[in-house]
């Protein structure tokens, strides 16, 4: 079964999220997994691509964005799109949705700020899961936490 982890950040910034989405993906890629870090929009994903090469001093993390098709040959993918078909790793979830095809990944990263409107479809998604026979997790980090 999925195991879900939800990461409750005590800022209510999109780069905060995003922060922590770098961090994240940083730690699962040098475990050895292949990660889908999902956006919510196309702005979004040029971000996290962007701070992907900055997020970290002294860090590489190998990454591409999803443009929909093709199956590049990195470990860590950035888009607003539903995940590829070929990604089962770890899904790093920082869009409102409920992720599709959530269930075939071995575990999903769900980062949460202290935005109001985040915070109820955050909400929404802990339900989803739980209702799903899911026992999601939660983490909440403070300003010096790092997921990593």
């Amino acid at each position: 079964m999925t195991r879900i982890d939800f990461y409750v950040l005590p800022s209510a910034t999109s780069h905060a999220r995003q922060l922590t989405a770098c961090r994240l993906a940083e730690k699962a890629y040098r475990a050895g997994h292949r990660v889908y870090l999902q956006t919510a929009t196309a702005q979004d994903e040029v971000a996290v691509d962007e701070l992907l090469w900055t997020f970290k001093q002294n860090s590489f993390v190998p990454h591409a964005r999803w443009l929909g098709e093709g199956a590049p040959e990195v470990p860590v993918l950035v888009g607003y799109r539903p995940a590829p078909p070929f990604s089962e790793d770890v899904l790093i979830h920082l869009a409102e949705a409920i992720p599709d095809a959530y269930e075939r990944f071995e575990r999903i990263a769900e980062i949460v700020d202290a935005d109001a409107a985040c915070r109820d479809a955050g909400r929404r998604r802990y339900r989803f899961y739980r209702d799903r026979g899911h026992t999601p997790v939660t983490h909440q980090l403070a300003d010096k936490d790092d997921p990593a």
